[in-house]
């Protein structure tokens, strides 16, 4: 690194400056405990909770949308077609997401995404309440 020139040094700080405050929002990202009732349910035992909307500055998109989607414990959400792109987030629980190609498991923190068109299936494996936190990208 002793050959750091201007040039380097100013991506760097660039590159700095726009990811400190992500990390501020993943901090803040935590999900607030969510009743029985709040929300619309979209399967037995799974709730939609919308959080908030917020305009994109990515080309292809047009807004976002956050939304929980609250599983009680062994709650099952049946594939459904995804009407937008989507990244979603496993903000508490543990989950296994089925996909028309592949299966996983995922669990509090990890991360994945959902493709306009494209089937998901999610059920929560744990005893807790589980959360997907899910930017739902609206289109231009």
């Amino acid at each position: 690194m002793n050959n750091l020139n201007r040039r380097s040094a100013i991506a760097l700080g660039v590159t700095a400056a726009a990811v400190t405050p992500l990390f501020a929002l993943a901090a803040s990202a935590k999900t607030k405990e969510y009743g029985p009732t709040d929300g619309k349910e979209i399967a037995p035992g799974v709730r939609v909770v919308e959080v908030g909307t917020g305009n994109a500055d990515i080309g292809a998109y047009k807004s976002i949308a956050i939304v929980d989607v609250v599983f009680q414990p062994g709650a099952h959400a049946p594939a459904m077609m995804m009407d937008n792109d989507m990244v979603c987030t496993i903000a508490a629980g543990e989950f296994i997401i089925k996909k028309v190609d592949k299966e996983f498991k995922l669990k509090e923190g990890d991360m994945y995404t959902c493709a306009k068109g494209k089937t998901d299936e999610a059920t929560n494996t744990s005893a807790l309440v589980g959360v997907h936190r899910i930017a739902v990208l609206i289109p231009a």
